[in-house]
């Protein structure tokens, strides 16, 4: 009887850990996370079909090249514009400042933009955006490019981490309407960092 009742404590105690493990997937804080998102139903952009048989998303390895300190140059005067999505949607956002860097031997200069939107929760008022191309488009990456999330910073540089590059929810479902990113912040370069193309099963 003990042996039976222990048996079964062994037993639970692997479903739990293998539960958490699924959960943990990812090599960094950043894709442990988008992978706990992307499987949870009440939050996933998936498709019904797709969720069933998603355990990961894949991801570039992890490369601290691809993580840099840009200097950021404020853009007061910059006027609020229409950012072209995958719909008729067009939200109003405004370049906040441009960041300059190196990289791959390169420099290079993108927009970084802030939400307009009046209704938007005040939480987010630090929040900055940065959607980019690259060459690995349409290749190792989604094809409509990807986007960095920022926060606005004390001073003169922001750091740029393309490890945390993730796709638009239309990579993964067409239901959405996701920001295009202005053809300015294309990088004529191969930035292997990030998510990659979503392959569906």
């Amino acid at each position: 009887m003990k042996n039976s009742f222990l048996i079964i404590c062994i037993l639970l105690m692997n479903v739990g850990c293998s539960q958490e493990k699924k959960e943990l997937v990812g090599e960094t804080e950043f894709q442990r996370e988008l992978n706990a998102e992307y499987k949870d139903a009440s939050k996933s952009p998936l498709k019904a079909k797709d969720l069933k048989t998603f355990e990961a998303l894949q991801f570039f390895p992890v490369n601290d090249n691809f993580k840099v300190t840009a200097s950021f140059k404020l853009t007061p005067d910059s006027k609020p514009f229409k950012m072209a999505t995958s719909t008729t949607r067009t939200p109003i956002y405004k370049c906040f400042g441009i960041a300059t860097f190196t990289l791959n031997g390169k420099e290079f200069s993108l927009e970084v933009y802030q939400s307009q939107d009046p209704d938007k929760d005040p939480k987010y008022k630090d929040d900055l955006f940065l959607p980019f191309t690259d060459e690995t488009n349409g290749f190792a990456s989604y094809g409509g490019g990807r986007y960095i999330d920022l926060k606005i910073p004390e001073g003169n540089t922001i750091e740029i981490d393309f490890n945390k590059a993730y796709n638009p929810y239309c990579a993964y479902n067409d239901r959405y309407s996701c920001p295009i990113p202005p053809r300015v912040n294309f990088l004529a370069t191969e930035i292997n960092a990030g998510v990659k193309a979503f392959e569906k099963h």
